[in-house]
């Protein structure tokens, strides 16, 4: 369990305390319009309307003593770079931030995020990866270069097993799961066979995974 502030409760900040109460984090909600912090507050341990930009409300809230302070502010960059900088002279430990083009990420990093998100270009991403291929079911994208995928089990697969296809050799990628039924095996073994029903999450390279899987 995590100690974590999370400053601005829109859309974004909503689904992130939302997930973390699930996940059962202690999270502080921060945002200055009354509505929002009433919205979240049966998802969060505790909440404080007031301005993220100001430095006595901010201390006030003792920022050293969590362990992540996320920053879903993304109506108004300007509170969000500000509310970011003034984290870190406080000495908060870890701040992600959120950002919406990639002017903002650059401005961000260099005021005192140690990581930022930006879910507008990374669902876009998945979105347009996902819906242009007929065998992709998820994806993760690691870096620019490497990705976790779900795919479906080729035909060529059916009726053999994972010794028999030896992919990591013939393609260099790792094979994690496997998914039939929504129930997921991680125990694959070289007898692990296909039955065609399945789906499979691999470890690869983009290049490696498309040579593989035709995608």
């Amino acid at each position: 369990m995590k100690s974590i502030l999370l400053i601005g409760l829109g859309r974004f900040g909503r689904h992130i305390a939302m997930k973390l109460n699930e996940l059962h984090h202690q999270v502080m909600a921060v945002d200055r319009n009354e509505e929002r912090v009433e919205a979240a507050l049966p998802y969060v341990t505790s909440a404080q309307i007031g301005d993220s930009k100001k430095a006595a409300f901010m201390e006030s809230l003792g920022v050293r003593n969590f362990d992540v302070c996320i920053v879903a502010i993304g109506d108004d960059f300007q509170s969000s770079l500000e509310t970011t900088a003034l984290l870190k002279e406080l000495g908060a430990r870890f701040v992600v931030s959120r950002a919406a083009r990639d002017t903002h990420a650059k401005f961000l990093l260099r005021n005192g995020a140690d990581e930022v998100v930006y879910p507008e270009k990374q669902l876009a991403n998945w979105t347009a990866i996902r819906f242009s291929s007929d065998h992709i079911f998820d994806y993760i994208e690691l870096n620019r270069d490497n990705a976790i995928v779900e795919v479906s089990v080729p035909p060529a697969w059916h009726g053999k097993t994972v010794g028999e296809l030896d992919v990591r050799k013939k393609y260099n990628i790792n094979l994690l799961a496997v998914k039939s039924n929504n129930n997921l095996n991680i125990d694959i073994t070289t007898d692990t066979r296909f039955t065609g029903n399945e789906t499979v999450l691999v470890l690869g390279s983009n290049r490696a995974i498309q040579k593989c899987f035709h995608t």
